[in-house]
């Protein structure tokens, strides 16, 4: 079934959101301007740091995540997207594999059952994908498998909770390993997706995220309101975990399309970045964003076109606004010697795409 197919066929039924307003009273506004990107140089507040490598391979994830791994103790999930079956474009295996035998024995990857009809709907499906797609090496905890639980989300207009897989509180750190790609809904999807539809729970969590109840949309919630919904449900788990939770995004086979796509994805068109790492996640989503925006117009038209039309870049914003990090950062390069350097010097001299 492709993805369009799965969309069609996977109405759930909705009971109540966990919507911050009571009943009788207009829903919040969201914020404007999801379509517009802000300049660095009109950016205000701190900088964080984030840690850049070209080294695309399992010793570049290990480099990049060694920088941020300080807080990482005790028991560890690696939250990460496993991909529908035989997905093209997912971190691969191999490399996941590399990063846990040397600095994470003992980690389990923490994935949850999807909200559409697909290779992930169910916990069986997911088991029998997880192993289709080589997530053998590890454990693998599908944190929703028995039951949801929900984390407080403080400062939010959607939400003041957010249901998540029972088993994510079991954690002690986690590891947010994300595939930097487009999205079909959200115009993007880095840290912030990883964690905020990651993590939800595939029944109930993702449904007050995706869908008004009572109307027959599964996919209703869109542009800025969606950006919104995701990042409330982000920061219930980045509030839950303080900060034993660090970043890792890779930026390889960066198709338009969500790995949730699969083998249905749109072709990959943009060139492969590198890795990037930080314990700040508004942060390294931001980096990532700008080195997309750094390339050349012949490099980054789908995907800009892709975050903007979706008007994904209010995950940004409001990131910013529920104090979750910083937009300005100092961008460190691994590949020579920890200097400083701009986005425009990350991606000088991208070599095109090939399969």
């Amino acid at each position: 079934m492709n993805f369009k197919a799965m969309i069609v066929a996977s109405f759930v039924v909705l009971g109540t959101t966990a919507c911050a307003q009571t009943a009788g009273q207009t829903a919040p506004t969201p914020g404007a301007d999801g379509n517009k990107y802000v300049p660095y140089e009109q950016r205000t507040g701190n900088e964080s740091v984030v840690y850049f490598t070209r080294n695309l391979s399992p010793e570049g994830l290990i480099a990049a995540y060694e920088k941020v791994s300080a807080n990482i103790k005790g028991r560890v999930g690696v939250k990460l997207h496993t991909g529908e079956k035989n997905g093209p474009n997912i971190i691969p295996a191999e490399w996941v594999k590399a990063l846990v035998e040397k600095d994470l024995p003992g980690a389990s990857i923490v994935e949850t059952n999807t909200y559409y009809t697909g290779d992930r709907h169910t916990t069986e499906l997911h088991r029998q994908t997880l192993k289709v797609n080589g997530w053998t090496f590890c454990p693998v905890d599908i944190i929703d498998e028995e039951d949801t639980t929900t984390l407080p989300v403080v400062g939010g207009k959607w939400f003041d909770k957010m249901a998540v897989g029972s088993h994510l509180p079991d954690y002690n750190s986690l590891l947010v390993l994300t595939h930097f790609k487009g999205h079909t809904q959200g115009g993007f999807g880095g840290s912030n997706k990883n964690i905020g539809i990651g993590c939800a729970d595939g029944r109930i969590g993702k449904a007050w995220i995706h869908t008004t109840p009572g109307q027959p949309n599964q996919w209703d919630i869109a542009k800025e309101e969606f950006m919104e919904r995701i990042t409330e449900s982000t920061k219930s788990v980045v509030d839950h975990f303080g900060k034993q939770i660090a970043y890792v995004n890779v930026m390889r086979n960066m198709s338009v399309s969500c790995d949730c796509e699969g083998i249905a994805a749109e072709p990959v068109v943009t060139p492969n970045v590198g890795i990037l790492s930080s314990t700040d996640i508004l942060a390294v989503d931001q980096a990532c964003i700008d080195l997309v925006y750094a390339m050349t117009e012949a490099e980054h038209h789908d995907l800009v076109e892709r975050i903007e039309s979706r008007h994904g870049l209010r995950q940004l914003s409001y990131m910013k606004e529920l104090g979750m990090g910083n937009d300005r950062y100092v961008l460190i390069d691994l590949d020579n010697g920890g200097r400083r350097i701009t986005p425009a010097e990350a991606v000088k001299g991208l070599k095109p795409f090939v399969k």
